[in-house]
């Protein structure tokens, strides 16, 4: 019997709003899906599945104060690494290879909500580049909220 070392995951909607910058033209995405959301040790954690044209997708959003973490796995596989002090390296595998990508964590929040058991919110901000050269600037807005039974 597995052991196990997190603690209890707690359903959450979760309403997905990126907007990318691309020097000066904007692309906006929007997404609304159910996922999980626990915290471990210091850090919150968002887990959601995304059902694509390519197959599904499992994703993995760690939040701590100064850093955060997306790890994506299925048909896509991606790591991204965040830290308001320092670049940090990633990675994207897809069917054309392994590309190297780079982050520069512009700002990073963690709200909870006061009124609500368990709802807030996850703000990011970076500048991503690919192969060394600048994609974009992301802003990602992931908003939770607990799902009433």
């Amino acid at each position: 019997m597995a052991v196990e070392t997190r603690t209890t995951s707690i359903p959450v909607k979760i309403h997905l709003n990126t907007t990318i910058d691309h020097g000066g033209e904007a692309e906006d995405y929007e997404l609304t899906l159910f996922g999980e959301y626990y915290q471990k040790d210091q850090a919150a954690f968002l887990k959601y599945e995304e059902l694509l044209q390519e197959g599904s997708i499992q994703t993995v959003v760690k939040v701590k104060e100064r850093e955060a973490l997306i790890l994506r796995s299925g048909s896509i596989k991606m790591r991204l690494a965040f830290d308001l002090d320092s670049e940090k390296a990633g990675s994207y595998e897809g069917e054309y290879g392994t590309l190297l990508l780079t982050t520069q964590t512009k700002s990073l929040q963690n709200k909870k909500s006061q009124s609500v058991p368990l709802a807030g919110q996850f703000i990011l901000k970076y500048d991503l580049k690919m192969q060394g050269s600048i994609v974009g600037t992301y802003k990602m807005v992931l908003e939770y909220k607990e799902v009433s039974e």
